[in-house]
This record gives structure tokens, C-alpha cells and sequence, in this order.
């Protein structure tokens, strides 16, 4: 019996026959009619990632159970509201994300998604391979004990200016962590060949930290394909996780709906309550005096998103974000034609609290950027391995692009 109970209590959640919608409210009216459901169903919103912030005109995806999905129809249906099928079966697209077969079973591989354990003794590798340009700093730990690591891209000095990188803040969007493995690759095989990346790395440093929610990303490997926060536990709450992205001391308590444990988008009990966000926090602000950019990767939905998040009032360098935004989304454009668009993040998605990006921005650091990466919903959080290569390739051209600008104007 012991070992059945085991073995029951570490079968990850499956999700056979759960579907993904995508609904355009006309009104206020149908609006509302969704975030009623939202109240009466179990939810998981894809895009935006809350109820609260759904308007009128704005596309709208959520997941949906087997069970729940006749009756989503049916109300959808009385209040004339057309809606499309992104994903018909969850279970079936999660298993199809594994499309590029291993060159080696069990190694490492770029173009494929990686889970905690091979990065780790990936980023092992990498200082063993070039140890005069990558070192590995441990920043902290998180709540499960695990190590926060960051690597040091650049020659040794350390009073040079740099670039702050994170990926995986949500545990889900699998594409993020892959592209921080990619750019550290790309970055180190391409210097004394690329000329900008020469460049870059000969005058400034990055700081990479390839996973940034390292629990909630194994827990997403192992346990449910669709976890977003990391596995801090709370009193008085049988539900776990805390959404990172809304635990930054950037106008934190701003918004009202982030302040349920059980919600997706939970902000934790105060600021910086996270070992995480912490770690971060104080690795930021120890290395304020060099750190000129900070750039976040997240997934999905094609945008190069700037500050404000928590506010609609512009920053005051806001000619200086757009002009960077364009640069870094035509240069994107350039390899495959993926479209991107930018903006500031209240106004372009919807408005956040909490969040890193305006954090940094507040710190004195006056570029910083949010990549949403691919794809426009088809798969969302599942897109496929073979679609990795191509979606680092382009994005690296806009970091590149980016980098070059700061180092031209940097102070």
C-alpha cells in the first residue's frame, strides 16, 4: 500500500482532453461575462494572466478541464460570443513539445528544453570551456534549497559597465530559460569571430541567470506542465507558490487581486518575501554602479515590452525606451519576419504590480526591457523544441542590437 500511495503521490497532473480557448470580448458586457466564469470555473489564464485585467476588444486565452468545457460553451454561446480552439487536447500538445530528437540521449542540447539538472551541469561546462571569459557566481537559494546561479559573461574587471539577464521567472515558459543557454553559447563561441559581439563583450560584461524560479521550474518538469509561481509555502493557506514578477518592491500592494495565495498571480506577503526575488534584489544592487540594462525573458506573445508596468504616466526616458524598442524589434524582424510589437506594459498589455522591470527601472537603471517571446498563442507555454532554435536565433539579433546601443550611449 505504502509504495501504491508513493507512487500515486509523484504521477505529475496530466491534462488529457483539457482545451485552450481564445475569446475577443466586444463590450464591457462580455467582458464581464468572463470574469464571471472565472468566479464559477477553475480557469488557468494564458493571456492576460489574470481575470481582473480582461476589457473589452482584448484577446483573451485561458485552459479549460474536460468537465468544465461544455458548460464554458454553452455560456459563451447565450452571450453570442464567437470563440476559436487554440488547443484541443493539452495532454496531446505537451507530449508533442518534444519534437527534435537527442544527438545523445541524456546530454544537454540547445535545441531542446532542458531540465534543471542538465543545466546545472551545463553551467559547469561552460566555465570549464572558457574559464578566461565565464565564471559562475552562487547569488543565493531558493525556498527548496537549491542553488540561484548567475554567470558572469566578459573579461575579469569588474568595475565594467554591464547587462543584467533573467529567464524563467514563471515556471511555465520554457522558451525563456532556453534562450539565456543560448545566448551564454552564442556569446562565448562567437567572440573573435562575430564583430558586434566582439565588441560587446570586449568593452562590458552580462550577468546571466539562465532560471530564475528554479523550484517552480523543476516542479513544472516533474509535477504540472502548467506551474507559474515558485513553492514558498504560506500560513493559513493550503495553496502554494508566490508569482516572482510580483513580489519586487515596485508599487507592490498597488493592485488588490494579487493578494490571494491561491491565485496564479500572487504577490506574496510583503516585498522581496521571496529567497528568489531577494537573491536578485540584492545581487541588482550590489552591482548597481556597473549594471546599465536590465533585460527579462518571458513567453508568450511577440512583444519588447519598458516601464511603466504599475502606471499608465510614461517614464521620463520614454523617447529613449521607444527608440531602443524599434531598434531591437526591426533587427528581430530581420531573420525570420516574426513580428513584434512594443510599448510600456500598462498600456501595451495591461497594468502589474510588483514587478522586476519597473524595480530596476526605479533603481536608476533606465533601460530596462521585457521580451515576451513566441509564439502568438498557437501553442503558448507548449511551443515545440523545433521552434527554439529559431526563436533564439531572432531574439539574439534584438539583444545584440540592444547591448550595442546602451554601450554607444552608455554614461
Amino acid at each position: 500500500m505504502g509504495l501504491i500511495a508513493t507512487a500515486l503521490a509523484v504521477a505529475p497532473l496530466r491534462f488529457d482532453r483539457e482545451k485552450v480557448l481564445r475569446v475577443i470580448p466586444q463590450d464591457e458586457k462580455q467582458a464581464n461575462v468572463i470574469k464571471d466564469l472565472a468566479q464559477t470555473n477553475q480557469l488557468d489564464f494564458w493571456y492576460p494572466d489574470a481575470p481582473h485585467h480582461i476589457t473589452a476588444n482584448m484577446t483573451v486565452d485561458f485552459r479549460v478541464s474536460e468537465k468544465g468545457f461544455q458548460s464554458i460553451q454553452s455560456a459563451l454561446d447565450q452571450s453570442n460570443m464567437h470563440y476559436e480552439i487554440l488547443i484541443r487536447d493539452v495532454q496531446e500538445e505537451i507530449d508533442k513539445q518534444f519534437d527534435v530528437k537527442e544527438d545523445m540521449a541524456g546530454r544537454h542540447s540547445y535545441a531542446k528544453y532542458n531540465n534543471w539538472d542538465k543545466i546545472v551541469a551545463w553551467t559547469e561546462k561552460m566555465v570549464g570551456k572558457r574559464p578566461d571569459m565565464v565564471s559562475r557566481i552562487k547569488i543565493g537559494s531558493t525556498v527548496e534549497d537549491n542553488p540561484l546561479y548567475v554567470l558572469k559573461i566578459g573579461k575579469e574587471n569588474e568595475r565594467r559597465r554591464a547587462i543584467f539577464m533573467d529567464c524563467g521567472i514563471h515556471a511555465r515558459e520554457w522558451v525563456s530559460p532556453a534562450f539565456c543557454q543560448w545566448f551564454v553559447y552564442q556569446a562565448t563561441k562567437s567572440y573573435g569571430k562575430n564583430k558586434i559581439m566582439t565588441k560587446l563583450l570586449d568593452r562590458m560584461n552580462f550577468y546571466v541567470l539562465p532560471v530564475f524560479n528554479v523550484d517552480g521550474y523543476i516542479w513544472s518538469w516533474t509535477q504540472n506542465r502548467m506551474w507559474r509561481k515558485n513553492r514558498s509555502k504560506h500560513p493559513n493557506s493550503t495553496c502554494i507558490g508566490t508569482d516572482l514578477n510580483r513580489n519586487f518592491n515596485a508599487s507592490w500592494s498597488s493592485s488588490p487581486s494579487t493578494n490571494h495565495p491561491c491565485m496564479d498571480t500572487y504577490r506574496g506577503p510583503a516585498p522581496e518575501s521571496e529567497k528568489e526575488t531577494k537573491a536578485v534584489a540584492d545581487f541588482i544592487q550590489s552591482h548597481l554602479t556597473s549594471i546599465k540594462a536590465y533585460i527579462t525573458f518571458h513567453s508568450y506573445s511577440q512583444m519588447l515590452l519598458f516601464p511603466y508596468a504599475y502606471t499608465s504616466k510614461l517614464p521620463p526616458n520614454y523617447k529613449d525606451l521607444v527608440k531602443v524598442a524599434k531598434i531591437g524589434t526591426e533587427a528581430l524582424s530581420t531573420q525570420y519576419e516574426t513580428r513584434y510589437i512594443y510599448g510600456p506594459i500598462a498600456s501595451t498589455i495591461y497594468p502589474t504590480s510588483g514587478s522586476s522591470l519597473d524595480w530596476a527601472y526605479n533603481l536608476g537603471i533606465k533601460h530596462t526591457f521585457a521580451f515576451e517571446l513566441r509564439d502568438q498563442g498557437r501553442f503558448g507555454f507548449l511551443l515545440p523544441e523545433s521552434h527554439i532554435k529559431p526563436t533564439c536565433k531572432e531574439t539574439m539579433l534584438a539583444v545584440k542590437f540592444i547591448a550595442k546601443y546602451i554601450l554607444k550611449h552608455m554614461t
